[in-house]
């Protein structure tokens, strides 16, 4: 009765009771028995209830229940019993190897499958075989069936006195349908009303058009073609009479003239003659040639009316927000800082906005206040100064200026004097070291002499510097050297006193180059192009087409994903980075070449500077909405400078934290704009 008991227990899902050897079995292979039936390896004992079932259920060991088994396929088991114990599934270490050398070794590894319930492998007896191979070709499963056997009619062919079915009739029979008769109500109605109409019969008289009828309007011809009348030929003037004035007939020099030219140039396709009566006219040798010129005219003109839509061009105009609701911006000139002799190349902004750094042909560098317009300290440089740039960090009172072949980097010691002592902090605490790199340039001390001056350092490079930036941290700046080859940028690292070149191979004539505001990116400008590379990784990540034949500045949005670059061919390029390789739009305001643009660091503002003399303000508003592309407006025209050897304005900078634009122009004067 026990045994009994527990066969029933299993058969129900799990036995309640279990001895412990019988949960500690490992799995075993499975085996046929002489009756047929398939064994399944992984018996949990010899005499247990998941030995052997005769049943033609599901595998009575799988007791989850209706639950997808692919829940399990990262657990060691495949479900729980009734007693809550996991259901692990088969232990499987074998690996391809093994698997390839039981199916070389083992006769019976084509019979053997693996049952998707427990995960166990199955092997099929000689009847399951023989089976499957009868479905594969499409035959019945019972071996027995004969689907040819003879058809064994229910009615007799013969004549019968009594029918095979002598039922009576049923009572629905005699009584009418309520269903069919709320239909056929439905259809009359419908038939009353017009809904339904009868289908009349076609009529099988073919029907033909009359092509070269009178066109009428309301005919089907005539809503269907729309006639346009053969162009007439064109009336005879004087040149074509047998008789024409003195002055129409041709010269010897104009009768050359027009054999030598070609027939297409010629505005007559004769030359007029006189004829001193009508008798005396010949044929017209061209008589022919006209008149197929004519007919292949009439065949090939086409006929079909134009419709013309009428459009406001107002209409085709984008609708711009006005100006007023773009403020603020700058609209007119405030402050002239005079003081330079010869042209003023470059500008830029302490990061707190309280000083402006100004560099000359005239050899000097200029510090001036920024709201009342004051010199405060002249540095000569010794030279053309191309390029200055202020520190970004505003806790560092340091200006970098570019001179002849050497950078130079000056503490103009203005505003506060905490920034200022730890400056010189900063970098006299620099050692040397013991065994020095070799580098393309060379850090020089500053002498004595000229300490008292502001010089702090200098860095040689023996070529031409024509710009030089600060990243945004204020540790790393970019040089770009007027030379050929792979050593046109340099970075420096000014607290290690390092210089490297980043670039192995050159890609045409380097102009600008600017770190990008928030990633690990330099962006370099050639003359056609803007190429991205990734600091870190070491690669060109993205490679910009202008469109322009001359890349002259270069300018990136405070967040990073757009920016703008100026060209010698008056155009102002703006680019998307995360939408693609080619100018979002291409803005031609300016007259002459652009020689700088820039972006301010807070207000959606840029501007751009050309040797016509202006500056143009546009609003360039990003949006953080992927999906809704940039707004630029132009705002306002600024106009001051004055144009002197052909050159109008060389530099534009924003201040940082007001709507302000400074302007630099060959006139020699710098020009705030409020």
């Amino acid at each position: 009765m026990v045994g009994s008991r527990c066969a029933a227990a299993a058969a129900a899902g799990a036995c309640p009771r279990k001895r412990p050897q019988e949960e500690e079995t490992e799995p075993k292979e499975a085996s046929t028995t002489p009756s047929g039936r398939t064994e399944v390896s992984g018996a949990r004992g010899e005499d247990g209830e998941y030995a052997e079932d005769s049943s033609d259920e599901e595998d009575v060991r799988n007791t989850v229940g209706n639950v997808p088994l692919q829940w399990y396929d990262d657990f060691p088991h495949v479900g729980y019993d009734l007693d809550g114990r996991r259901i692990y599934k088969p232990v499987r270490t074998r690996d391809e190897l093994d698997q390839f050398l039981d199916k070389m070794d083992d006769p019976d590894y084509w019979r053997t499958v693996q049952d998707l319930t427990t995960g166990h492998d199955l092997r099929l007896t000689d009847e399951q075989v023989a089976l499957v191979r009868r479905l594969q070709r499409g035959q019945f499963g019972d071996e027995g069936s004969d689907p040819y056997e003879p058809a064994v009619d229910f009615f007799s062919g013969d004549l019968m006195i009594h029918p095979v079915t002598n039922r009576p009739a049923d009572k629905r029979s005699f009584i009418p349908s309520l269903v069919e008769k709320e239909k056929v109500s439905r259809m009359v109605h419908a038939i009353k009303m017009g809904w339904i109409r009868p289908r009349r019969p076609r009529d099988p008289t073919p029907s033909f058009y009359d092509l070269w009828a009178q066109e009428d309007p309301s005919a089907v011809l005539g809503r269907h073609k729309m006639h346009v009348p053969a162009p007439k030929l064109a009336l005879p003037g004087h040149a074509e009479s047998y008789n024409p004035p003195p002055e129409y007939l041709p010269s010897e020099e104009e009768r050359q003239a027009w054999e030598q030219q070609e027939p297409g140039e010629r505005k007559l396709n004769f030359l007029p003659r006189k004829f001193p009566s009508l008798r005396a006219v010949p044929a017209y040798s061209r008589f022919v040639h006209e008149r197929f010129e004519r007919c292949l005219d009439l065949y090939l003109c086409p006929r079909q009316r134009k419709m013309r839509v009428n459009v406001d061009p107002e209409d085709l105009i984008p609708k711009l927000p006005r100006p007023r609701d773009l403020q603020p911006f700058p609209t007119s000139q405030a402050l002239v800082y005079r003081g330079h002799s010869d042209l003023v190349r470059c500008l830029s902004i302490s990061p707190g906005g309280q000083w402006l750094a100004s560099g000359s042909d005239d050899g000097s560098v200029r510090f001036w206040e920024v709201a009342t317009a004051r010199c405060v300290r002249t540095v000569p440089a010794g030279g053309t100064v191309k390029s200055v740039a202020w520190n970004p960090c505003p806790t560092v009172c340091l200006v970098a200026v570019a001179v002849e072949d050497a950078v130079l980097l000056l503490n103009p010691a203005l505003g506060d004097q905490l920034a200022v002592g730890s400056t010189d902090q900063l970098l006299g605490a620099f050692t040397p070291p013991e065994e020095p790199a070799l580098q393309p340039a060379r850090w020089l001390e500053a002498s004595e002499e000229e300490r008292p001056g502001g010089l702090r350092l200098r860095i040689c490079h023996g070529k031409p510097v024509t710009q030089v930036t600060w990243h945004g941290r204020g540790d790393y700046m970019a040089v770009v050297l007027a030379a050929q080859g792979h050593t046109q940028v340099l970075i420096h690292q000014l607290s290690r006193r390092r210089s490297q070149s980043p670039f192995r191979r050159s890609h045409g004539q380097v102009q600008r180059v600017a770190f990008h505001p928030v990633r690990p990116v330099l962006l370099v400008a050639s003359q056609r192009s803007v190429r991205l590379y990734h600091l870190l990784r070491q690669e060109l990540t993205k490679k910009l087409m202008p469109n322009c034949k001359w890349v002259s500045s270069l300018a990136v949005h405070p967040a990073g994903d757009n920016l703008i670059c100026g060209s010698y061919d008056s155009k102002l390029v703006w680019f998307d980075l995360d939408l693609s390789t080619k100018p979002y739009r291409v803005l031609r305001h300016h007259r002459k070449a652009l020689r700088a643009v820039a972006f301010h660091p807070q207000y959606p503002l840029f501007a751009s500077g050309s040797d016509d003399g202006s500056v143009i303000v546009c609003h360039g508003m990003v949006y953080n909405d992927l999906l809704q592309n940039p707004l630029l407006v132009p705002v306002k025209v600024l106009r001051g400078h004055t144009l002197t050897r052909d050159l109008g304005v060389l530099d534009v900078a924003f201040h940082p934290t007001q709507p302000w634009v400074f302007s630099s122009g060959a006139d020699g004067t710098v020009r705030l704009f409020t």
